[in-house]
């Protein structure tokens, strides 16, 4: 795994693939001298385009299902669904054997992927913490932030980081950028390190550069902020403040954060000003695109991955939808990454997308850079 933090600088190297280059070659005089557009200097071999091996090695069906994570029961279920589909990533959940969490049988499911398989998990700490069993228990962000400095956490983020990559796992869902103050036990509450934004920024941060050290992929999330959301997701829908009332508090901390190394999680979050109707964060190409383009909310434009939140356990979204049309709407509005789970519904989804595809709902270019994108996350070799 590619240390984190180096990857928006692979990125950027990545993305001028397609504009000609200037090749230095050796003349006798230390200058650099220039070769036609689409030709190497001469005794310079060929290169393809930045990624298009890479790409070359899926097949469309297989494209499509590097863009999902799924939850899994077990080694048998993650198997499965990484031999017979090729999917992306898989999470690690309440529900899954603990046994799994054990790098031999990690590695074993690694084996059968195609590209770097991600390994994700909830690990936020307090009462949202998988691996607590194996790794030990910590505090919740809002004790923390009270109990600990930012370079305490930092330090002791090292650590807990090294601990799951020795585990196997490759992506953490964490930290929560939410800023609220919700009561401990309400659906945000004491995930949120403060009230204050800016204490949520310093906290974070120093979560994301602990990870980006050791190489385990951090998430921010849930874009563009549930802290001050009127409900819990997970069992109905979510209206936020409008947009103009999260600039100075919920949007802060991404916008900070946003080219941190960390990708972002998007929320099933109904936001007046931004999202259409009945049509939330997670799938609305408005929030996307405020998220990629950053100006409606004064952040740099965002090249990283984009998750969605959980769209196949949370009522925000199966009451409005089936799984297979809020992944497709999922990328289709423009993010990356569909998270749900469980593996049952995989092949539907598939052939849901692959019919997007044909179709031109869910352009093929969209798709290839979704791929890319994700690969660069996982630090798979392009040959850029």
């Amino acid at each position: 795994m590619v240390v984190f933090a180096v990857l928006a600088a692979v990125a950027t190297a990545c993305s001028g693939g397609s504009s000609p280059e200037t090749t230095t070659a050796a003349t006798g005089t230390g200058l650099p001298t220039s070769s036609p557009a689409g030709s190497p200097a001469p005794g310079t071999p060929a290169q393809s385009p930045c990624g298009t091996d890479y790409l070359a090695k899926f097949t469309q069906r297989e494209k499509l299902a590097q863009l999902l994570t799924v939850g899994i029961t077990g080694s048998a279920d993650a198997t499965n669904v990484v031999s017979t589909e090729q999917v992306g990533g898989i999470f690690i959940g309440s529900w899954t054997d603990p046994g799994l969490m054990d790098k031999a049988q990690l590695d074993a499911v690694k084996a059968l992927a195609k590209a770097p398989l991600m390994v994700t998990i909830d690990e936020e700490g307090g009462r949202v913490s998988r691996a607590k069993n194996v790794i030990g228990a910590i505090p919740s962000a809002r004790v923390i932030a009270q109990t600990q400095t930012s370079e305490q956490y930092y330090q002791n983020t090292l650590t807990r980081s090294e601990s799951l990559k020795d585990l196997g796992i490759t992506v953490n869902f964490a930290p929560s950028v939410d800023v609220s103050s919700q009561p401990d036990d309400s659906v945000i509450g004491d995930r949120s390190f403060s009230d204050d934004p800016q204490v949520v920024t310093e906290y974070a941060g120093a979560y994301i550069r602990a990870a980006n050290e050791v190489g385990l992929g951090s998430v921010i999330k849930h874009f563009p902020g549930h802290g001050s959301g009127s409900g819990d997701s997970h069992t109905g829908a979510v209206r936020t403040p409008p947009l103009s009332e999260l600039q100075d508090r919920d949007l802060v901390p991404f916008r900070e954060l946003v080219n941190s190394g960390a990708a972002v999680m998007v929320g099933h979050l109904d936001v007046p000003g931004l999202t259409e109707p009945d049509v939330p964060a997670s799938i609305s190409p408005a929030a996307m695109t405020l998220l990629r383009e950053g100006t409606g909310y004064g952040a740099p434009p965002f090249d990283g991955p984009i998750f969605t939140d959980d769209l196949g356990g949370m009522a925000a979204i199966t009451a409005r939808m089936s799984i297979a049309e809020a992944v497709e709407a999922s990328l289709v509005a423009g993010a990356d990454n569909a998270l749900w789970i469980s593996t049952d519904a995989v092949p539907q989804v598939l052939d849901r997308l692959e019919q997007s595809v044909a179709s031109g709902k869910l352009p093929a270019d969209r798709v290839d850079a979704s791929v890319l994108r994700m690969a660069r996350y996982k630090g798979a070799p392009l040959g850029c």
